[in-house]
């Protein structure tokens, strides 16, 4: 909201706090260690600051009404769905006919409740609190596209889907599916994140095939793509990207003093290298340029000073290889180092390419991660710092066409009625700004979330007031204390958004 954000959409990647079966207790904790494994939601904050006191998806929208200061509308998650049926076999199991029955029927229900839709993972990158591949991971194509089909009996639902491909280029299996489901449900399907690099200039054309065939097959596919850099931080000592390259999960799920040993024996790092550099790394190479690590973060005195370097000019001073020196000054704080990865895609070439990619009519600005991996990155600033960027820095879009692309265009693909512009008889959704100063600041580790938990947070710039249905809910980047917010529910809140 600090950002001008007035509505979001939640409940992405497959992965929601409902339904809970009523009589498993423990499927709340499992879902619990879930969030704080694959989306790196803190667990102590997942504990104490919600009550978990609903199992239906009615009830858990019901839970939020009055409470909300934006509006809000949340898709299904399917991991939550095989979990309520079939228990621990949701993990490996495929369900039975009855059960298949029965995941549709609570499916049904949550959208009569006002769910927008279905939103499922098959990215190989997603795991919950055990290391197992989440529950949807293990659902066949069949049964995706039950539950497809069951989007299109309700009115204002969408889809959103995840495969391994969205983080670089899609496998014609995955195109086959995405296209397949879309065209099933008759809704519009929107994937992320679509990561623009004219490093790698094949990956938009492939990305985009998948909404080529949608349109001929009677469906849509959109991609989201973030219109700005978010760096995300990496770690030795805790789980990050850096353990889905592979062969490093192994060494770095060893405990710390172990792991340690293992990360400083020269072979292992060569061989950890030779793998980070490997095809079959796909788009976590870009993570393996360790001489452009700026360190963040340090805890120990043997680090006093290096924070805010860059790993290539202390490995120069230290005549160590990069990656060599990045593991004895992580080895010198027991891990903790917070290393910020340079991005590789800051070149003007790779923004020119970004242009030209948010004008295609399947590709719409989002993905910020919400609250997603809070320690690790910041995407809440993506509007401020993009208008900002329009306004005075590279200047790629003009401001009237910026402002829509954050408002008319997700509010027009998601049907809500009445949101999105500012015109008579829609809500009064309203952000004044100041084009003068619109941006945001460097992001900063706080504590402010249940448990002591930690978030990064960027301080909005220029943001003066916002207006939620009327009412407002930010002055000068104070919050008021109101909650107008609605939970928006299909049907009532969303409209059918035509595939043709």
């Amino acid at each position: 909201m600090n950002h001008g954000v007035t509505t979001v959409a939640g409940g992405n990647c497959g992965f929601t706090l409902a339904p809970l079966h009523p009589d498993r207790p423990e499927d709340a904790d499992y879902t619990r260690r879930m969030m704080s494994r694959v989306e790196g939601m803190a667990l102590a904050a997942l504990e104490e600051g919600v009550d978990w006191t609903w199992s239906t998806f009615r009830e858990y929208l019901d839970a939020l009404e009055g409470r909300i200061a934006v509006n809000a509308g949340f898709m299904v998650g399917h991991c939550a769905l095989r979990r309520h049926v079939m228990g621990a076999d949701a993990v490996g199991g495929q369900p039975t006919p009855a059960q298949m029955d029965a995941m549709l029927a609570l499916f049904h229900d949550a959208m009569d409740a006002g769910a927008w839709g279905l939103s499922t993972t098959q990215s190989s990158t997603h795991a919950d609190g055990d290391g197992e591949p989440v529950a949807s991971r293990h659902a066949l194509p069949e049964e995706l596209l039950a539950l497809s089909r069951a989007v299109g009996e309700h009115e204002g639902t969408q889809l959103e889907a995840i495969v391994a491909g969205c983080l670089d280029q899609f496998s014609d299996e995955e195109i086959d599916l995405f296209v397949d489901m879309t065209a099933a449900a008759g809704r519009p399907l929107n994937w992320n994140v679509l990561t623009i690099d004219a490093a790698v200039p094949e990956r938009v054309p492939r990305q985009l095939i998948p909404s080529e065939r949608a349109r001929r097959a009677g469906g849509r596919i959109v991609a989201l793509t973030m219109p700005i850099l978010t760096p995300m931080n990496m770690s030795l000592g805790t789980f990050c990207a850096l353990n889905l390259i592979p062969g490093w999960g192994e060494i770095l799920a060893l405990p710390v003093p172990e792991r340690i040993e293992r990360l400083r024996d020269a072979a292992t790092r060569t061989e950890m290298l030779s793998r980070a550099d490997s095809k079959e790394a796909g788009v976590f190479r870009r993570l393996a340029d360790f001489g452009r690590y700026v360190i963040g973060d340090t805890y120990s005195a043997a680090n006093e000073g290096l924070g805010g370097r860059v790993v290539n000019d202390i490995a120069a001073e230290r005549g160590q290889d990069p990656f060599h020196c990045l593991v004895e000054i992580c080895a010198a704080d027991d891990l903790r180092t917070v290393l910020w990865p340079m991005p590789t895609d800051n070149d003007p070439d790779s923004w020119a390419l970004r242009q030209r990619t948010w004008e295609h009519e399947d590709v719409m600005l989002g993905g910020s991660d919400a609250g997603a991996h809070l320690d690790r990155m910041c995407g809440a600033p993506y509007t401020t710092r993009f208008l900002g960027d329009c306004l005075r820095g590279r200047k790629l879009v003009p401001l009237t066409a910026a402002v829509k692309m954050l408002t008319d265009d997700p509010a027009r693909l998601f049907g809500l009625r009445e949101r999105g512009r500012i015109e008579e008889g829609f809500h009064a959704d309203l952000v004044l700004f100041d084009p003068e100063r619109i941006d945001a600041g460097p992001a900063t580790l706080v504590h402010d979330l249940p448990g002591d938990s930690p978030r990064l947070d960027s301080k909005a710039i220029g943001i003066v007031s916002v207006r939620v249905n009327g009412v407002e809910t930010l002055r000068d980047d104070k919050v008021t204390g109101a909650v107008p917010g609605t939970v928006l529910r299909s049907g009532r809140d969303t409209r059918t958004v035509s595939t043709a």
